[in-house]
């Protein structure tokens, strides 16, 4: 089927590559249906993209690749909700806000998308850890590597 995007256009996706949010998104609980999309190929960057509506569209990366000491426990309830088997069926993203320059974006580490890909459903928890705040510098660690001298 093609769907409208907010960055790409028209594209071309399969029945396969849909997430159900069954809630939906926080503010957003009609829109249930997604789609993951690259953002830059070379890049850790994708798009959730609504499959409904054009305009509703993330972008997301793998906190992982960024907080390598993120974490948090995911609850029995959602366990279930998502119908979790295996722990390598879970990926885990966070939604950026964009900014200018693009160095002072920030990641939500405190609302991560958990999605069973084998199922292909997804949920946003909402944490309750100081450590993590909605608008945490994505590259803050970077440049205090980068400042750091050997």
């Amino acid at each position: 089927m093609k769907i409208e995007t907010k960055y790409q256009g028209t594209v071309e996706v399969s029945s396969e590559q849909h997430l159900h949010f069954p809630v939906g998104l926080p503010g957003f609980p009609e829109e249930q249906q997604y789609v993951l999309l690259p953002f830059l190929e070379e890049l850790p960057y994708f798009i959730l993209q609504s499959i409904n509506t054009a305009e509703l569209a993330f972008v997301v990366v793998d906190p992982y690749a960024f907080f390598a000491d993120y974490e948090f426990q995911l609850n029995e309830a959602s366990q279930h909700a998502l119908q979790i088997e295996q722990p390598e069926d879970v990926a885990t993203f966070v939604i950026l806000t964009l900014k200018e320059p693009f160095k002072s974006s920030t990641a939500n580490l405190q609302g991560p998308l958990v999605i069973n890909m084998k199922k292909r459903m997804g949920k946003q928890l909402v944490l309750n850890d100081a450590r993590y705040k909605t608008k945490h510098p994505l590259f803050q660690l970077m440049e205090e590597d980068a400042s750091c001298s050997y």
